[in-house]
């Protein structure tokens, strides 16, 4: 990521809470496709919404696809103080991969921005990969961390997927049996 002590803006593109939780303030709020990832309920959480001995599970970015979620515009006065609580967020056990990828924005100006994304680390011991549906709902249901039950996490996604009209067919299966 380039210094953001530039007069340079700063993109941040959310797919999971950061979409109805970011915690940070922002200029500008705008729906965007990432291109080469997609949104997967591939991470073992063992700190926001579970523990080492009853993990939960939550969204990565995992590699191919394209992924529909949140682009949030941060002024860059506030760029620095933005990554580095990012960084304590998203970086808790170190599963993600910070990076800087093209987002096409779809607000009808055909802008495409470059955005920090977190990007799902596959060799990382919380990589879940490709588990069944019923795999899932059973980790979703048991897990409960300092952020919350799992279930919360999901349900509240789910909610704010279908508020900027997208369905999420894996999502609304767990909605369905939560």
């Amino acid at each position: 990521m380039t210094s953001a002590t530039t007069a340079t803006d700063l993109w941040v593109f959310a797919y999971g809470s950061l979409m109805w939780k970011p915690g940070f303030e922002f200029e500008e709020r705008v729906p965007g496709r990432l291109i080469g990832a997609h949104r997967s309920l591939c991470v073992r959480s063992v700190h926001w919404r579970g523990t080492p001995e009853r993990p939960g599970l939550v969204l990565g970015l995992d590699r191919g696809g394209s992924c529909v979620g949140i682009a949030f515009r941060v002024a860059a006065a506030r760029a620095d103080d933005t990554l580095a609580y990012l960084r304590e967020r998203e970086q808790v056990t170190n599963i993600y991969h910070e990076a800087t990828r093209r987002v096409w924005l779809k607000d009808g100006s055909g802008r495409a921005v470059a955005a920090v994304v977190y990007l799902v680390d596959r060799g990382h011991t919380q990589y879940a990969g490709p588990l069944s549906r019923e795999e899932r709902l059973h980790i979703v249901r048991q897990g409960h961390g300092v952020g919350g039950p799992n279930t919360d996490y999901v349900l509240a996604t789910a909610r704010q997927l279908e508020e900027i009209g997208l369905r999420d067919e894996e999502l609304d299966w767990l909605v369905a049996r939560l």
